[in-house]
């Protein structure tokens, strides 16, 4: 899914079978604006494939592998580096909201094979309420108090 960072709603959903890798389809999830795309480390080498097929790009903040950051050597340059991935998932975590509405409180923990587009079709469903829900709790803050 493609998440706005400010307001934390879906904008794009893809579905895809699960041999799929995410980054096949990353396109589909990127929007026209020129905010920057931020997104985990299975999305590395982003850039280049969006280069090849001639997409204007906009800023990229994808995350570092892990193992990238476990070979430098301790000091100020790995500690820079890890707040610099700290900030980024920080972000980034506003993608696992819908994940938490749809999963907990729908109660939706799998999708049955019915075949891809009814499957889409019920994710677009669940998305959307899920904004609903992730809206209305945005609503409710008023006055820096929250009203239940």
């Amino acid at each position: 899914i493609g998440v706005d960072a400010a307001t934390g709603l879906t904008h794009s959903v893809v579905a895809t079978s699960a041999n799929q890798a995410d980054i096949t389809v990353a396109e589909q999830l990127l929007r026209d604006d020129k905010e920057p795309v931020y997104a985990d480390a299975g999305y590395t080498g982003l850039g280049k494939r969006l280069a090849e097929d001639g997409i204007t790009l906009p800023p990229l903040r994808i995350a570092a592998r892990r193992s990238t950051i476990k070979k430098i050597e301790d000091g100020p340059e790995k500690q820079i580096l890890q707040r610099i991935e700290h900030c980024k998932a920080s972000i980034r975590a506003k993608v696992e909201h819908p994940f938490h509405v749809i999963k907990n409180l729908f109660g939706h923990r799998k999708v049955r094979y019915r075949g891809m587009e009814k499957n889409q079709a019920q994710l677009f469903s669940l998305f959307a309420l899920a904004n609903l829900v992730l809206a209305k709790r945005c609503y409710a803050v008023t006055d820096g108090v929250i009203a239940s």
